[in-house]
């Protein structure tokens, strides 16, 4: 029997978009990248979990700055779209976005290519544990009120 309350869910998705950065106070040039960003997600356990409901919302979130050169989308039209710039915004944009659908993002990793990678966790977030200490306690309550409620219907005494 399991007693997990949340099961943890990793998602992969892919940004294919330009970006320049200022190097050394020189404009570097436009180039293409293909962004992964891997985000982990808590999401209570209660039956089955429908996947697509996350994806289609962090896809919609990305589909902004999917095949743009980013230094023309806002934020990134006054923030240098660098890989730590862009890890910490869409990670604090997507933290409402995924809770939004029920769940929570743990972390968010994102890479400019196969070997270089950004992460941030919030795991330690104030608002993290926050959200996940009451969503733990509304479960418990309502897995209470079923064992109430069956052991009434059976007809036993509850206290």
């Amino acid at each position: 029997m399991e007693n997990r309350l949340f099961r943890e869910y990793k998602f992969k998705f892919y940004l294919n978009s330009a970006h320049s950065i200022l190097i050394d106070g020189h404009q570097g040039a436009t180039h293409p990248h293909t962004w992964e960003f891997s985000l982990k997600l808590l999401i209570q356990k209660e039956g089955f979990v429908e996947f697509n409901v996350f994806e289609k919302a962090i896809n919609l979130f990305f589909e902004v700055y999917q095949n743009q050169t980013l230094n023309e989308v806002k934020p990134f039209d006054t923030l240098m779209p660098t890989l730590e710039n862009m890890v910490d915004y869409f990670g604090s944009q997507l933290r409402t976005v995924i809770r939004a659908v029920g769940g929570e993002l743990m972390e968010i990793e994102g890479a400019e290519t196969p070997t270089r990678s950004y992460v941030v966790s919030y795991e330690m977030d104030g608002d993290f544990v926050e959200a996940v200490d009451s969503n733990t306690r509304k479960s418990v309550s309502r897995i209470m009120d079923r064992m109430l409620d069956e052991a009434e219907h059976e007809g036993k005494q509850v206290w």
